[in-house]
């Protein structure tokens, strides 16, 4: 027997929507069901930005900067930076020099802020509208660029029509997060039966986040010193 051949294979919101309806049991509900759907949908990737890192909404960026300037607004879709350098480019060579992280307090006591030279630290302000990167020292070289890997936001739900800003092995998850959401919509459904719903989505989730990380090998070195 043939197979199909493709993997292409995927879920609009209308479909994750039903599916999900589908598991609960229970008469549905009339009228703004669908616009209820999407909302907890919107809600359960929200919940996922706060449980750990999805590797899918996790990009590099490269901010220029500019001398004499310490602070730069970014993208307002950032949640956070996992890690940073500073990049030198002198013709078509460029040179990575590691900056390190510090926190408010740190860069609150850093006694004279305007100091230039090339950066050596970072501290990320993380507002509500858009996080604020503050560099010390003050960059003194227009050629260099602050290159970050962040954490984005999951893109928003907002249409039936849509695809989800999700990777298909994320889609069991979705849709039993999106099962129990509802189910505790529906006055109808037994509370047996919306603990049965929130421990198979707790589990799938569980078993997507596990699968998507980085398969490298962890090693541990001692620091010696005194």
């Amino acid at each position: 027997m043939a197979v199909s051949g493709t993997t292409s294979w995927t879920l609009q919101v209308d479909e994750i929507i039903d599916e999900a309806l589908e598991r609960i049991g229970g008469n549905p509900q009339t009228g703004n069901e669908q616009k209820s759907a999407r909302r907890s949908l919107n809600l359960i990737c929200k919940d996922w930005i706060n449980r750990g890192i999805l590797l899918w909404a996790v990009e590099e960026k490269s901010q220029t900067l500019t001398s004499g300037t310490a602070s730069y607004t970014l993208d307002s879709d950032t949640i956070d930076i996992l890690d940073a350098v500073v990049r030198e480019t002198d013709g078509s060579d460029t040179t990575d020099q590691s900056i390190v992280r510090i926190s408010r307090e740190d860069y609150l006591e850093v006694p004279n802020k305007t100091d230039k030279a090339k950066p050596s630290q970072w501290f990320l302000d993380r507002q509500r509208d858009a996080p604020v990167l503050y560099l010390y020292p003050t960059p003194d070289d227009s050629t260099d660029a602050f290159v970050y890997r962040r954490r984005r936001k999951i893109q928003d739900i907002d249409a039936s029509y849509q695809d989800v800003d999700v990777p298909d092995r994320y889609f069991p998850a979705l849709i039993s997060g999106l099962s129990y959401y509802m189910s505790q919509k529906r006055p109808q459904i037994d509370v047996n039966r919306r603990q049965e719903l929130k421990l198979q989505y707790e589990e799938e989730f569980e078993r997507a986040i596990t699968e998507d990380r980085e398969r490298v090998d962890v090693r541990i070195i001692p620091e010696f010193g005194y």
